[in-house]
């Protein structure tokens, strides 16, 4: 058994070291290692370090083992579940075997991944029940899984789909949880007042922890809990965001608000249960309820009317000072509806302790709607205000224009040692445009690491020539180059585009064409993102059409993945209300809005979607880029710098290449 408090990381991942005396064929990273000294020293002289960490340097490890050896409560967040579940169930259990010992480290999801006791009870007693066909099939697996779990973690239940409509109903949240003074807090468990609730014990769990495994939205959700006097993870000292390229839309997303269809729907659906399994249901409930409903409705159309005079775009949609003043009476309608259910529901509160904490939270989560529904209205300083429609949802929405100011008033200036860190963390070898997003202006500690692999013989990279992507012509010869190049490689195949209406014509220019060469053709949209993902998995001849969302934090290392399509530079959308306000702010300090913000993050993003295709030493295959542009334009040049140093090749040996595989 090794005592941990006796060894540093050089003991641990160097040569000689634990690692290579109980591992056979150990070899130490020199890579990893010098991340991992860095790791070390910033947790000890308590500061702030910046290192980006190539694919293949091994960072989990070079974080997690100085976390460990610190001494100190360090929070390991993640920009996806994906890895926050790598790293509890396979790098945690591995270095447990390694070492010999059980490892002080505990895992904290976000409460919607937890089932709340409080709402299932509310949902058995509902007419849900027994009166919806989709609830009534996953019942009894819920009623199964609640019985024997020992977790409440909704990802240990797989037969029920990720997106199946029971979940709304029963899982935890910040708008829904009650707290400590929910009687599943405090009884249930093996022993007297032991909690049986599963987020009270995972936080039991976590307290009791050196090492705590979260992710960025957990630890965003956690700081606005604070401001509340509340919080769900214990105090910490130290902090290391891996996947740290995402946290400013991460911080974008929880500083802003927004309303939406879903939003209210929930809402009252929520009270309805709420007020029904309490016996409290009454004519005047009903009829409040549903004015929210019908004011609410008249809301969203008056806004889909209003958003529909608009060019038909992807994305958001500005909301100016005068398309509020046309919504006004829509909104302050919706607001005095809210208003009226929640003076109601705060007069059924009753000494009853049972009816009062489920009632107090329903009033909070209204008045929280309320707030929300005035900063649409008013805007504000900093706030950028937008509409967004999605199918038959329409979304109101506030954000913050600046982020910077919230990350260093929540976060540098309340820990003590900060690491961020990713695959795709530097722009034209520095931290310029990371260090501007999040407002880091002291001095840190730098580093960057290049990944282990070989990339001129591992990868090629090909750029065609084909029209700029904005030319009418480039859809008809990009489609014509992607199934040139699909054809060569046997599928194994991931074309992936900025924007749904790309991935739709792609997919429909080709599906034809490629299922009569006998390949499988998935679409995003068809079926989940981990359905998708496992399906095509285990082919070795499939195609996966795909948006954003599969450009950064999806792995498929072997043989079934060895051609990746990019159709264009991901610049972000110049006409999104934020990223025009982003913009503009730069252009009045005299700054480049492209070379200071538009360029850097589109270099970021365009590292990670060519980061897809090599994921292991034994990874081959070709990364297409459709845009013409990298070849004319001067920045082209620029962003081709930035990516890994794959062999640059034309056409005929693109699909020599992959023929060959």
């Amino acid at each position: 058994m090794t005592d941990l408090r006796s060894l540093s990381v050089h003991d641990v991942l160097g040569e000689g070291g634990v690692l290579s005396r109980v591992i056979p064929g150990y070899k130490s990273r020199p890579s990893q290692l010098a991340m991992a000294e860095l790791v070390e020293q910033s947790l000890l002289k308590e500061g702030v370090a910046l290192i980006e960490a190539g694919t293949g340097t091994g960072k989990t490890f070079a974080y997690l083992v100085p976390a460990l050896l610190s001494g100190k409560r360090v929070v390991i967040a993640t920009g996806t579940r994906a890895l926050q579940d790598q790293i509890a169930q396979r790098d945690v259990p591995r270095l447990e075997d390694e070492l010999g010992i059980k490892l002080p480290v505990a895992i904290l999801k976000g409460l919607g991944n937890y089932v709340c006791l409080r709402r299932y009870e509310e949902l058995l007693e509902s007419a849900d029940s027994v009166g919806r066909p989709d609830i009534v099939r996953h019942l009894p697996l819920l009623t199964e899984f609640v019985r024997k779990s020992e977790s409440g973690d909704r990802t240990e239940l797989p037969t029920i789909p990720e997106e199946a409509a029971i979940w709304g109903f029963v899982e935890s949240g910040s708008d829904t949880r009650i707290g400590p003074r929910c009687r599943f807090s405090r009884e249930g468990g093996e022993s007297p007042g032991q909690a049986r609730c599963f987020v009270t014990k995972a936080r039991k769990a976590a307290e009791e922890a050196r090492v705590v495994i979260v992710n960025h939205h957990l630890f965003f959700a956690d700081l606005a809990l604070k401001s509340r006097g509340a919080n769900v993870i214990p105090p910490y000292d130290a902090v290391v965001f891996d996947e740290a390229h995402q946290v400013g839309d991460v911080m974008t997303q929880f500083f802003g608000v927004s309303i939406s269809t879903g939003k209210i729907d929930r809402l009252i659906r929520d009270i309805d249960r709420t007020v029904s399994s309490l016996r409290l249901a009454s004519e005047i409930s009903d009829r409040l309820l549903r004015t929210v409903l019908l004011t609410a409705s008249d809301l969203f159309d008056a806004a889909g009317v209003l958003d529909g005079k608009r060019s038909r775009m992807e994305g958001r949609a500005p909301l100016s000072g005068e398309d509020r003043e046309q919504l006004r009476d829509e909104l302050f309608s919706l607001e005095a509806a809210l208003e009226a259910l929640g003076a109601h529901v705060r007069g059924m509160i009753d000494e009853d302790e049972r009816s009062h904490d489920a009632l107090l939270q329903a009033t909070r989560r209204i008045d929280d709607t309320r707030n929300d529904l005035l900063t649409v209205l008013e805007g504000g300083y900093g706030l950028v205000v937008w509409i967004e429609s999605r199918g038959r949802q329409t979304i109101l929405g506030a954000s913050p224009v600046d982020v910077a100011r919230h990350f260093r008033d929540e976060v540098l200036t309340r820990t003590r040692s900060l690491v961020l860190t990713s695959a795709t963390l530097s722009t034209s070898d520095t931290f310029d445009f990371t260090r501007r997003e999040l407002g880091i202006e002291d001095e840190v500690d730098e580093l960057i690491l290049p990944s282990p692999f070989d990339y001129p013989t591992q990868a090629a990279l090909y750029v065609p020539e084909l029209p700029d992507p904005r030319d009418p012509s480039f859809m008809k010869e990009a489609a014509r180059e992607v199934g040139e190049l699909v054809k060569a490689s046997r599928g194994g195949a991931f074309v992936l585009t900025t924007s749904f209406r790309a991935m739709t014509e792609f997919s429909r220019a080709l599906t034809v064409m490629l299922e009569r060469e006998g390949l499988e053709v998935l679409v995003q949209g068809d079926m989940p993102k981990h359905a998708l993902l496992d399906r095509f998995r285990t082919q070795e001849h499939a195609v996966l059409f795909a948006t954003q969302g599969f450009w950064e934090g999806v792995d498929v290392p072997g043989r079934s993945l060895r051609l990746v399509v990019l159709d264009r530079v991901p610049f972000d959308v110049p006409s999104d209300p934020l990223i025009r306000a982003r913009c503009e702010r730069l252009e009045a300090e005299e700054r480049s809005a492209f070379k200071d913000y538009l360029l850097p993050s589109a270099a970021l993003t365009l590292k990670q979607g060519f980061g897809r295709l090599v994921r292991s030493e034994t990874d081959r295959g070709v990364v297409a880029l459709l845009d013409g542009r990298l070849r004319t334009k001067g920045y082209g040049k620029v962003l081709l710098r930035g990516l890994p140093p794959a062999r640059r090749v034309e056409k005929e040996e693109a699909l020599a290449f992959l023929r060959g595989l």
